[in-house]
């Protein structure tokens, strides 16, 4: 391979770790860049990549929802990524999720630098995290292994500069470069339809130099670039190896992962395509089974594609559950329609409600659909699982409350009996049910319609009483009968 044309280039970091660690507050520390507080509960929902300068020299940062997302980059083969922070709250402990985070760097086969933050606070122990760590076979060089690691404050920015040093470092160890005289290559990071600006994408460069008016495909989309735009929106000229650029001119959404290639002409990019199989977003049922239909749409693709694999994981065994259509953008009124026909309800995640739905479920109040939308990710997968729940057929549970004896029967017409017994065990109240008991065998069922004690209305009797029951039911009830008081609670199960 020729390398006369490589260059040096800036390294790109993965930030992964448990989501109260504090992943988006880092990334605000280290760049002047607000993120935090324009999420919502400070949590980062979108796949974007960012870049900084320390030391005149840039870092990109790929930024993501979850390891669902990271995931479903990686699994199209896009090696993404060359540096992985794993960030640990110091004062907390190592989670589900930093295991989790732990694993995806590790298959991802990159570098890994360990942050220890929250180091401002008084519980803080990063040398008690640094054993956790090495109980998930990651060693940090101050415990004789090889996992670099600094401890942070991404509240007080003490450590940044610390850390920042170390990505440039493991960066210059990993002697990373890339040809910026061929042709354009790279990966697709972020997708969104703009209502006003068409579909557009945020690439990374990963060889090459793009260009305005370049002509690009992926295996599903393809664009002669109208414009460019840095990760803050200013417009560029071009972009090199690891700079994230905003890409106009698509004809579609590409999907999140995709690489893309430069070609000569639109009609090359587009004779490229392929087929791609979207994710299974059906359901195996099992005869008999529940099913809950939904709409799924969201503001870019990122986010619907760690939607689907999120809502994939929820429990089928009771409840199936069909996303019958899922799309970036707001909802419109054929998403309505589907719903109508297919009784769906329609979910979004971070999209506008159109007019036009509005307007005409006010007119037609017999079609109107359920919508919700959502601006937190575990909010609306909390609400699908509630959805199906509801579904699930709730179970009658029986307690039984008190048995008697009958001892003479003084009245019957129709389905009423007035009778008298003995409680000898628990008690009779008033509006329980009646199961009775002839020879040990149910043989019909009732309830308590009055209860008397001494011929004055009682709301109860308990064991040793003798009293008067106003029977209805079923059944004529006998001398010697058993009778068994008993209550119903319907319980709603859960997935």
């Amino acid at each position: 391979m020729d390398k006369r044309n490589n260059k040096k280039r800036a390294p790109v970091v993965v930030v992964l770790g448990h989501v109260d660690h504090g992943k988006s507050s880092l990334l605000e520390a280290i760049r002047d860049f607000e993120i935090t507080s324009k999420e919502s509960g400070g949590i980062t929902q979108h796949v974007g990549a960012y870049e900084v300068d320390h030391k005149d020299q840039k870092i990109t940062f790929i930024d993501t929802p979850g390891h669902e997302a990271f995931s479903a980059i990686r699994a199209r083969g896009a090696q993404v990524a060359d540096i992985a922070v794993l960030v640990v709250d110091s004062a907390d402990s190592v989670q589900p999720q930093t295991k989790e985070a732990i694993t995806v760097i590790n298959k991802a086969e990159i570098p890994m630098i360990v942050a220890l933050n929250k180091i401002d606070k008084p519980t803080a122990d990063p040398e008690k995290i640094k054993r956790e760590l090495s109980a998930q076979n990651v060693f940090v060089e101050s415990m004789g292994g090889k996992v670099p690691s600094v401890n942070i404050s991404a509240k007080t920015k003490e450590g940044m500069n610390e850390l920042l040093d170390l990505i440039l470092l493991v960066a210059d160890l990993e002697a990373l470069e890339a040809d910026v005289e061929s042709p354009a290559e790279g990966v697709v990071i972020e997708s969104n339809t703009d209502s006003f600006r068409g579909p557009a994408a945020t690439l990374l460069v990963q060889k090459g130099t793009l260009k305005i008016k370049d002509v690009i495909g992926t295996d599903t989309a393809c664009a002669k670039i109208k414009g460019l735009e840095d990760f803050q929106g200013r417009a560029i000229k071009k972009a090199i190896p690891s700079q994230p650029t905003i890409v106009l001119g698509f004809d579609k959404a590409p999907w999140v992962g995709e690489k893309f290639q430069t070609f000569d002409s639109l009609d090359q990019a587009a004779g490229n395509m392929k087929e791609v199989k979207r994710a299974d977003l059906s359901f195996s049922l099992k005869e008999g089974q529940k099913v809950l239909n939904i709409i799924l749409k969201a503001d870019v693709v990122g986010s619907l594609e760690a939607l689907v694999e999120i809502l994939k994981e929820l429990p089928q065994e009771k409840v199936a559950l069909r996303i019958l259509k899922s799309e970036i953008g707001d909802i419109v009124e054929s998403d309505t329609k589907v719903a109508e026909t297919s009784k769906a309800q329609i979910v979004g995640f971070r999209v506008k409600v159109n007019p036009g739905v509005l307007q005409a479920m006010r007119k037609d109040k017999e079609k109107r659909v359920k919508i919700k939308t959502f601006d937190v990710i575990y909010n609306l997968v909390q609400e699908v699982r509630q959805m199906m729940e509801k579904n699930i057929a709730p179970e009658v549970v029986r307690q039984d409350i008190g048995k008697m004896k009958t001892l003479v029967v003084f009245w019957a017409e129709g389905r009423r009996q007035i009778v008298g017994g003995k409680v000898f065990e628990g008690e009779f109240k008033k509006g329980l049910k009646l199961e009775v008991q002839r020879n040990s065998e149910k043989v019909g069922e009732g309830k308590i319609i009055n209860l008397q004690r001494n011929k004055k209305d009682v709301d109860r009797a308990i064991k040793g009483d003798e009293c008067g029951i106003l029977f209805e039911g079923s059944v004529k009830i006998e001398e010697g009968d058993i009778i068994v008081a008993f209550s119903e609670e319907r319980v709603r199960d859960t997935l």
